[in-house]
């Protein structure tokens, strides 16, 4: 991956945006495309859009959702302390014991999760997953009147998990799940308007908000765009630790490169033509079985005007909605170069629809 490519990857996942808070994220994702598209613009609730080649046919769109878990404030006590609501699914098995900051008006406050002790939990109490509101967060503040003055009911918060380079050619890091999937995007989008002679559609590729609160972005962006066609990326569960059940999960594994959904959402026309694709570039693939929903953005997508042939690519995640979400690189570049190549094969006139 080239360093500019990983210093964009890396700024995405460090920059807050929690479904409903995306507009930091969605800024940093707006800035590095402009330079490489024709136009960008939004929508009143903050997708984002990027468009090559436009008054081209057919229109591919090329979606990843912005957005990550996250919590929110939702009371503070007399003494300062803090309780919050999950934003998306958390898991409240891992909210004990972790360093968040608090999003307000005034910039990110530090803060730690608090709990009571090991040594002062009954038996049976150590092993209950706590509710939201038996976990607390603490920032030092002695009062609310204090804590007040730095943060308000509302305001969104992240865990403070930088990115960290593992072994491998892999990462480990908040947000993976989806800010790889925008990241993957823009890279396509790079990949393309290097050789824009060698693009007969129209690609407008999208970053949307709130995926994890209901695929709201996306069902605003598979309308408005209107495309022919649509790929989304998001992640996917890697299968390849030692406590997961392939039969139960499949077999998904890192460095094993994008995964193709099939059934449900999933265009049988795509999903072949991608395969082809792959096999014709030397891009390695895996498929998971989607009988009856992705849980991505292509399920909004593919419903709207009467039906957009979509597909979802998966890159392979281990963790997922966790603080420490972990990739491999290579994985990621190649659902980039995956999706270039197909928008690069699309020629004027082409259709994907099943004939009958």
């Amino acid at each position: 991956m080239r360093d500019e490519s990983f210093d964009f990857l890396k700024t995405l996942l460090e920059t807050p945006s929690p479904s409903g808070f995306e507009t930091k994220g969605q800024r940093v994702w707006a800035d590095y495309v402009r330079p490489l598209v024709e136009k960008v613009r939004s929508d009143p609730y903050g997708n984002v859009y990027a468009t090559l080649n436009s008054e081209a046919s057919p229109k591919i769109l090329l979606a990843g959702h912005a957005d990550e878990i996250g919590l929110m404030v939702n009371y503070i006590n007399d003494e300062g302390f803090l309780f919050f609501q999950g934003i998306g699914g958390v898991d409240r098995a891992m909210l004990r014991g972790q360093r968040v900051l608090v999003h307000g008006a005034q910039g990110s406050v530090p803060g730690v999760t608090g709990h009571l002790a090991i040594h002062m939990q009954e038996p049976d109490d150590r092993k209950k997953v706590p509710e939201f509101h038996e976990v607390f967060i603490d920032i030092g503040a002695r009062s609310r009147a204090e804590a007040e003055k730095l943060v308000r009911v509302g305001d969104p918060i992240t865990h403070d998990a930088p990115v960290v380079r593992l072994a491998g050619d892999r990462l480990a890091a908040r947000g993976c799940d989806n800010r790889i999937g925008t990241w993957a995007v823009a890279e396509a989008l790079r990949l393309l308007a290097e050789k824009p002679e060698d693009l007969a559609a129209c690609v407008v590729g999208v970053s949307t908000i709130q995926e994890e609160n209901g695929l709201y972005g996306a069902t605003m962006a598979g309308y408005r765009a209107e495309p022919n066609a649509a790929l989304v990326v998001d992640v996917t569960h890697a299968t390849d630790i030692p406590i997961c059940s392939k039969p139960k999960h499949g077999d998904v594994k890192l460095g094993g490169g994008p995964v193709l959904s099939i059934g449900s959402s999933n265009h049988p026309v795509l999903v072949e033509r991608l395969r082809a694709v792959a096999e014709r570039k030397g891009i390695p693939i895996q498929f998971e079985a989607a009988p009856r929903r992705t849980g991505t953005d292509t399920d909004a997508i593919f419903l709207q005007k009467g039906g957009i042939p979509s597909v979802s690519i998966g890159l392979p995640n281990r963790y997922m909605h966790s603080s420490v979400e972990v990739i491999e690189l290579a994985d990621l570049q190649a659902v980039a170069e995956l999706m270039a190549a197909f928008c690069r094969e699309v020629q004027e006139g082409d259709s994907f629809g099943v004939t009958i």
